[in-house]
């Protein structure tokens, strides 16, 4: 009577054959124990390929919104023209009524990694065109010419004198801004080498010649910027309440001379460029304007020189030793 309500089953002939011969296999203490499955060298199940967990996809940006609040994670960060980004920047300034004096920032991302050659972070010097600051770069002048002297300290250098300047910028008695000197002088100067790295008196840099006016009148208005984060640069190139032309006029030269550092037969190394103000959210650019036109012929030749110094290389190498 309680078989059906409590889920049990009757008995039958069958099942208690099945039981008794359960009853006698485990009354056999000595009987062996049945070998467990086999499993992975280390006792773990291998996981079978096709039974991976596919990765989730990824919803595809949208491209422009629709409605005045949206997510902005879901939509492409918009770009904007140069003259479009300005007259918004300064637009923000009057909404949020903040300084309209303030600085103008751009972020430049650089592609560093190169097909056959990575960039190293560097630093640049640039006349303005439109100076936004008042501000005069400290400069120290290398020669042991008295003359010499005497014409950079008429130029407007700060600091002027020989190797017995060696010995303090060593142990930091003289800072300057930058460091030009004379070939004549350049040899004697490899100990602050790596004092000064970066700011060391070179070619490259302009800050090695003979012009030392106009080296000095170079670097005390010029404006430095410096690679950060290995591809980034962060520097700012006017002020807001400037004419938007010559905000513009400032961006293209420093972006131009940017551009120089990258070796002759590839592409300019920027890759992002965002402009922003002291108060205001980052605008993302349109680059088609901004860079320096890459001249194809140009490139050309610069890839054959290329490739014929590396030859020459080569052969050089390759050529026994008598």
């Amino acid at each position: 009577a309680l078989a059906p309500r409590c889920g049990w089953a009757r008995t039958g002939p069958g099942q208690l054959l099945a039981s008794a011969e359960g009853s006698a296999a485990t009354a056999r203490p000595l009987a062996a124990a049945a070998s467990p499955a086999k499993k992975g060298a280390q006792g773990i199940k291998p996981k079978r390929k096709g039974k991976d967990k596919p990765c989730p996809r990824r919803r595809p940006l949208m491209t422009k919104p629709v409605d005045d609040v949206y997510l902005t994670w879901l939509y492409r960060r918009p770009v904007y023209g140069l003259e479009q980004a300005v007259g918004m920047l300064k637009r923000f300034q009057e909404l949020d009524f903040t300084h309209p004096r303030q600085f103008v920032y751009i972020n430049v991302f650089l592609d560093m990694a190169l097909k056959k050659k990575k960039l190293d972070p560097f630093s640049g010097a640039v006349v303005l065109p439109h100076r936004f600051t008042e501000e005069v770069n400290k400069v120290l002048v290398f020669t042991e010419n008295e003359q010499e002297a005497e014409i950079a300290r008429e130029s407007g250098a700060a600091i002027v004198g020989g190797v017995e300047l060696i010995k303090w910028i060593l142990e930091g008695e003289i800072q300057a801004d930058f460091y030009v000197a004379v070939p004549a002088i350049i040899a004697k100067l490899i100990p602050l080498r790596n004092k000064l790295k970066q700011k060391f008196p070179s070619t490259r840099r302009n800050s090695l010649g003979p012009d030392i006016p106009k080296m000095v009148q170079l670097f005390r208005e010029c404006h430095e910027y410096t690679v950060q984060d290995e591809c980034v640069i962060k520097t700012r190139i006017a002020r807001l309440d400037m004419p938007t032309e010559h905000i513009i006029a400032n961006l293209k030269t420093v972006v131009h001379d940017i551009c120089t550092f990258k070796p002759p037969p590839y592409d300019p190394i920027v890759r992002k460029l965002v402009i922003r103000s002291s108060t205001s959210e980052g605008l993302q650019l349109i680059l088609d304007g901004i860079l320096p036109q890459v001249v194809k012929v140009e490139e050309e030749k610069a890839e054959e020189k290329i490739a014929d110094e590396e030859e020459e290389e080569e052969k050089r190498v390759q050529e026994p030793v008598s």
